[in-house]
């Protein structure tokens, strides 16, 4: 299974809701995807950022950067060729990246 299946059903198992996978394989030589997902509640990305992270140090992923300031709506885990976006509370509204980005949704 490729690394961000594995990652849409961990974001899964923590209940993230609407998860979107945005497919950057073509148009960037920096990434490969943003995976973006909604939350109810800090307290509930949190989790989701614990849990992936978690995974990934027993797995032997290195995490580049994890950002999950307190005070944020918008939460941020940076796998390299892989970009998680945690939103809630109307941020992921707010900021609309598959807007943005709609031609690289992927069903």
């Amino acid at each position: 299974m490729e690394l961000k299946d594995r990652l849409i059903r961990l974001m899964d198992e923590k209940q993230v809701e609407d998860i979107v996978t945005l497919d950057f394989r073509e148009k960037s030589p920096f990434m490969d995807y943003f995976l973006i997902g909604s939350v109810r509640n800090g307290r509930m990305a949190n989790a989701v950022i614990d849990y992936i992270d978690d995974y990934c140090a027993k797995e032997g992923i290195e995490v580049k950067h994890i950002d999950s300031n307190k005070d944020s709506k918008w939460f941020l885990i940076d796998l390299g060729d892989i970009i998680i976006h945690i939103f809630y509370d109307g941020e992921r509204e707010k900021y609309d990246l598959e807007g943005l980005w709609k031609d690289l949704i992927k069903k």
